[in-house]
């Protein structure tokens, strides 16, 4: 294992940097900020909060002893929604917000589906971004399921903090080795038998598994049951639920011939292992108490959102017609961005600042209005800028009438201002939140740590007004607190330069789960087009709001929009167009389909690539299927289009889990580089569960000879509209740093990517490898050549792969990046006989020489059988089937201390 160690670490540390916007500490060996948000859809439960501080104490110890004293839970903030009565001892709270807690308490809009998740988009040893559990998780009534709600959080807090990854394999639950069928555990030392439960007509019935006579495999439907009461230890990764179990697998006690996750991602890493590799382990020393001190907690409840618009106009934003730009953000951010209920202000700035507005609540659009009179013109444009006399003056506005604790302040400006940091401490003070928007070339680090110490978000516009940047940016401010079903949803964000007279066409899809508070915004930089919005029934939409001193024109349309697709046409001379459409939810109890799209970390020195991340869901369901496009502008305006791939291949961690991925390695200028993303619904677009980084679901036990069996998991409706669906996001800025450009000219820098999804299997003797090919540079582009080895020894080929046998792949001609690749070889130079296991690795090689690290093991067993053995074979398959079917009359009864769990009848 040893040449894998440092190559892990050295990738650990690289993706650990600005993963996520969590706001916990390690403090000693204390976590610190943790913050758990009920969800506002979760409904009133006073109750509720006792037992989130029960789970978080319990999880405290098991985290405690799991760790060897190292890790407890200290400090813990618990969000309260708006929508629960407040109370005395609730506070107000600071930077925590819905976007940076780090455990959602959920109400899941699949009925059944109480899976505890964890959206983990990267590679081993990073960290995840968040945990989702749901309340019958936090009230135990999953524990026959799941087990005690304090170790499902210590399993995926492993996940979270660590990187570490499943133990089990719910797809391939059982793997061949040494001539059995082993189920796929860790440790070896979980003990348990292997049955069959099936369920028809409101019967159920538990047989013996039974054997393929053609592969040797166990049947698909069999499972392990493990023994209730058990003395093995190991691992939480495995099955927190068993009592006996309170650590995680070492180096020791790890199974590294699974094929789970663990090992795949982990070169055959246990996670312990992993562990140690992490930064917290590095900076903690084992505590010498027995018990961890106890955790503290603070109830916070969410308030009326207070955010106060602070608007540069020094001379500087004359530039490029910046000002006018401005203004027209910020009034489709006024008209259809902040929420109804919240209060808003107005304070511009150059080298001192003016209220423009004191604060205002929005109860309808007669407030809206009376905001925007109060935004700057275009004629406005004074000194130089003093930033933190505009973020002085936001204060003072908020404290007229509220603290400033939780108090948001969007800070729009070019970045000309090299005094930021001098107001560093009183921004910590304030308890505000900063979002920082930056319209042009500025790579000013104040301005980012403005939003990095405070919470907030951080985007950047271009002058190319095509890109559409700075309206985007306007419509990411979004209150992350509010219900799903509340928030602007953007459907579309496009433009258009015309070099003689034109048009801009186009169409939009509008779900069943949108429609409401629908506004199409159009603006131009010379003179106004012609407008028309065409709805699904031909009804054609021109009275457009025009305001022809600002440029732009907006139509609002009444009450639901119409679900199909609508049509657009703007016609035009020579000039740039730009189109922005937003709606919202059509019902509050049905969340809209969204995309949240990030890189993994926050800034990037070539030649270290980026990955973009697009998270595509309904509520608590993945969205699979989806056409994802990703749209990255650099500082000087230009645009690199990435088709983003839920396909478990190149920087895609996982396939199928609604999470698209995809390499950027377009550096085109140092600066700071924008990120939009567009998702697209299609016929073949579908709902999925969460298929990967949860708790297993567990599927019985087997208590002193009985075996108990749970209710299998519900199934799930697809429920996907047949129109598809449009939404678009706009995500953090990244700055990039050691242009290329400035670089010595080197031929190829960037080798092929980790090929992570080799399969085998034995196609009579020959052998059948499959995976998804790799790029010359990474996932982009057409690797020169393949190198495969093979042995019977899984030690050998993991730790000396260029030790191991070489397969002759001089037929083998690698295909374009994404494809499938199919190779079927005849293995030679190695005995064969009934019951060998061989293993199998590949690495990818470009034409510069530059090779890709070794794939994932993949394992293939040698099984023949005699006639004598397959009529056996069938014989019991005829009699499973025949006694499957007199079972389908017996009923079994629901044992009354234990609901959900089935017990076979008295005899």
């Amino acid at each position: 294992m040893v040449p894998f160690k440092m190559p892990i670490l050295v990738l650990t540390l690289y993706l650990l940097q600005g993963t996520g916007a969590s706001l916990i500490k390690l403090n000693g060996n204390g976590y610190e900020d943790v913050v758990i948000a009920i969800d506002p859809n979760v409904p009133e439960d006073e109750k509720l909060i006792q037992q989130i501080e029960d789970m978080i104490s319990e999880a405290s110890t098991y985290l405690y002893r799991a760790t060897e004293k190292r890790f407890y839970f200290e400090s813990v903030s618990i969000l309260i929604p708006k929508t629960w009565q407040p109370k005395s001892d609730y506070e107000k709270p600071k930077h925590e917000t819905y976007k940076n807690a780090d455990i959602i308490i959920e109400v899941p809009n699949s009925p059944g589906n109480d899976i505890p998740r964890i959206d983990q988009f990267g590679k081993c040893g990073e960290r995840g971004e968040r945990i989702y559990l749901t309340p019958r998780i936090i009230r135990g009534e999953m524990l026959n399921v799941f087990g005690p709600k304090g170790k499902v959080l210590v399993h995926e807090w492993a996940h979270f903090r660590w990187g570490v990854f499943e133990e089990y394999n719910e797809d391939n639950p059982f793997y061949q080795f040494d001539g059995k069928n082993v189920p796929v555990k860790c440790s070896e030392g979980i003990t348990g038998t292997n049955k069959v439960y099936t369920c028809s007509g409101g019967s159920c019935s538990i047989r013996d598994c039974w054997t393929d006579p053609k592969t040797g495999k166990l049947n698909k439907d069999c499972m392990f049951i493990p023994d209730k009461v058990q003395s093995e230890k190991a691992s939480i990764m495995f099955m927190q639920s068993i009592d006996s179990v309170v650590e995680f697998c070492t180096e020791k006690n790890h199974n590294r011939f699974a094929p789970n996750l663990q090992n795949k991602m982990c070169y055959l890493k246990s996670t312990w292992e992993v562990i140690q590799d992490s930064e917290d382990y590095k900076k903690s020393t084992p505590m010498m108490a027995a018990e961890p001190p106890k955790s503290r907690f603070s109830l916070k409840q969410i308030g009326e959102r207070i955010l106060v618009l602070v608007i540069d106009t020094s001379r500087s934003m004359k530039v490029g017609n910046r000002l006018n730009r401005l203004r027209q953000a910020s009034q489709f951010f006024l008209l259809q961005i902040i929420e109804k209920g919240s209060w808003t202000g107005v304070v511009t700035f150059d080298s001192s600042a003016t209220i423009q507005s004191e604060l205002i609540q929005i109860e309808s659009d007669v407030q809206r209005k009376t905001l925007i009179s109060r935004l700057p013109t275009v004629t406005v444009a004074g000194g130089g800028a003093h930033i933190c006399s505009g973020l002085r003056t936001a204060f003072m506005v908020v404290k007229k009438k509220f603290l400033t604790d939780g108090s948001e302040m969007a800070l729009l400006t070019d970045g000309e201002d090299n005094t930021t940091n001098t107001c560093f401490e009183e921004v910590k003070q304030s308890g505000a939140i900063i979002h920082t928007i930056v319209l042009g070339p500025s790579t000013e680090k104040g301005l980012e740590k403005l939003s990095e110490m405070t919470g907030g978000m951080k985007t950047t516009a271009t002058d190319n007004v095509q890109n559409n940047g700075l309206i985007d940016a306007f419509s990411a401010l979004s209150s992350g607190n509010a219900a799903i079903t509340q928030r602007s949803i953007k459907l579309e964000s496009k433009g258009i330069t015309l070099t003689n007279e034109g048009w801009m066409n186009g169409t939009v899809i509008f779900d069943s789960t949108v429609g409401k508070d629908t506004l199409f915004l159009v603006t131009w930089t010379a003179q106004q087009p012609e407008m028309f919005v065409t709805d699904p029934s031909g009804n054609i939409y021109k009275n457009f709001a025009v305001e022809t001193s600002s440029q732009m024109a907006y139509l609002q349309i009444p009450n639901t929009a119409q679900v199909g697709i609508w049509t657009y046409s703007l016609k035009s001379s020579a000039q740039t167009l730009t189109l922005t459409i937003t709606s919202r939810a059509a019902n509050p109890t049905v969340p809209p389909f969204t995309v949240d799209s990030r890189m993994h970390k926050d800034t990037s020195s070539f030649p270290s690539p980026m990955i973009v991340y697009a998270e595509v869901r309904q509520g608590s369901l993945p969205i699979l299927g989806a056409n994802v496009t990703a749209l990255i502008e650099s500082a000087d305006g230009t645009t690199v289009t990435l088709q983003l791939l839920d396909n478990g291949a190149g920087a895609d961690s996982f396939k199928n889990d609604g999470v698209y991925s995809r390499y950027f390695l377009g550096y085109k200028t140092d600066g700071q580089y924008s990120l939009k993303v567009r998702a697209l619904g299609r016929t073949n677009t579908q709902r999925s569960r969460s298929q990967v980084n949860r708790a297993m679901y567990i599927p019985g036990s087997i208590d002193q000879g009985q075996i108990q069996v749970n209710k299998p998991k519900p199934t799930l409706s697809p429920g996907m509209p047949q129109t598809g669906f449009n939404v678009v996001s706009t995500g953090d800025s990244f700055l990039v740093s050691n242009d290329p450009s400035s670089q010595p000219s080197q031929t190829d820098i960037f080798p092929p990517c980790r090929i992570k999804d080799l399969k085998a299997n034995f196609e009579e003797d020959h052998i059948r490898l499959t995976w998804t090919a790799p790029g010359d540079d990474f996932d982009t582009g057409r690797a020169d050549r393949y190198i495969i080895r093979m042995s019977k020894d899984l030690s050998t080929l993991s730790s000396y792969f260029d030790s191991a046998l070489q397969v002759n792949t001089d037929n083998l001609i690698p295909k374009y990046a994404n494809s499938e690749e199919v190779f079927v070889f005849k293995p030679k130079g190695l005995r064969i006989e009934n019951g060998t296991v061989i293993y199998l690795a590949i690495k990818a090689v470009d034409k510069a020489n530059l090779m890709s690290p070794m794939s994932n093991i993949a394992q293939v067993y040698m099984f023949t059988s005699s006639l004598e053995d397959q009529n056996d074979s069938k014989g019991i398959f005829l009699f499973w089937q025949i006694e499957c079917s007199i079972s389908i009359a017996r009923s079994f009864r629901i044992l009354s201390s234990s609901p959900g769990i089935l017990s076979p009848p008295l005899a």
